[in-house]
């Protein structure tokens, strides 16, 4: 795929609000790497399920794991239609009546057909940046894997063929009679902050945390640290 901006067709198009809609790579990659959670829905034997998982993005592609023994893994190695969403909560917004409170937010819908990673090369290097996108060469200084803990993990792969961001930051709009009426309004921003880090207690010796966890530091947004985990592990 090699076009800047995502096909839009009746499966990806923002119908409600249009204006809200960006379909280009810039604007859809960099909210994807800016989250670490997000929800997979699917359908198995003609029942839906939403399953919320840890992800990554390389190019137009998307991976995520989970237990080799799970539905969602199990139904989603033959080109398994899939929707994968992210979303950022930014604001919620009071305003003078009901039908006007709402939400500042971005959001991803990213449509394709899933498949298993099943090439050993594959696997191995995937399940490698599923600790290093988030944690950039902490791989490296772990102890290996044993061959059992790889069989029990699986990894599902899945090309970008449609996505769409939808974007609200629009705040408090009201109904412009509605703005004499003595109704108190306001916006509550919202955002994700990383807390203190707390060491394992059984910490062996005198280890220390390492330099490369310095972007992961108190007070920061976490989407501010994963797009910088995102911009190192993928230069």
């Amino acid at each position: 795929m090699t076009s800047e901006t995502y096909p839009v067709d009746a499966t990806n198009r923002v119908k409600r609000r249009h204006d809200r809609g960006r379909y280009d790579h810039a604007t859809v990659h960099a909210l994807l790497d800016a989250a670490a959670l997000c929800h997979v829905a699917y359908v198995v034997d003609g029942q839906p399920y939403c399953t919320p998982t840890l992800f990554w993005r390389e190019g137009t592609h998307l991976y995520w794991h989970g237990s080799s023994a799970s539905r969602m893994l199990r139904n989603q190695s033959d080109g398994q239609p899939a929707c994968l969403t992210v979303t950022h909560l930014d604001s919620l917004v009071l305003a003078r009546c009901g039908f006007n409170h709402s939400a500042d937010y971005r959001s991803v819908m990213a449509f394709g057909r899933a498949r298993l990673v099943e090439e050993p090369g594959e696997t191995a290097r995937a399940l490698t940046m599923m600790v290093d996108r988030f944690f950039p060469g902490r791989t490296a200084t772990l102890r290996p894997s044993t061959g059992q803990e790889i069989k029990a993990t699986a990894v599902v792969v899945m090309e970008i063929e449609r996505a769409s961001a939808k974007i609200r930051a629009k705040g408090v709009a009201d109904d412009e009679e509605d703005y004499a009426l003595p109704i108190y309004a306001e916006r509550l921003p919202m955002r994700t902050l990383i807390g203190a880090p707390e060491p394992c207690p059984r910490l062996a010796g005198d280890v220390a945390r390492p330099e490369n966890l310095a972007a992961y530091r108190e007070g920061r947004a976490l989407e501010d640290a994963l797009a910088d985990a995102y911009r190192t592990a993928y230069p």
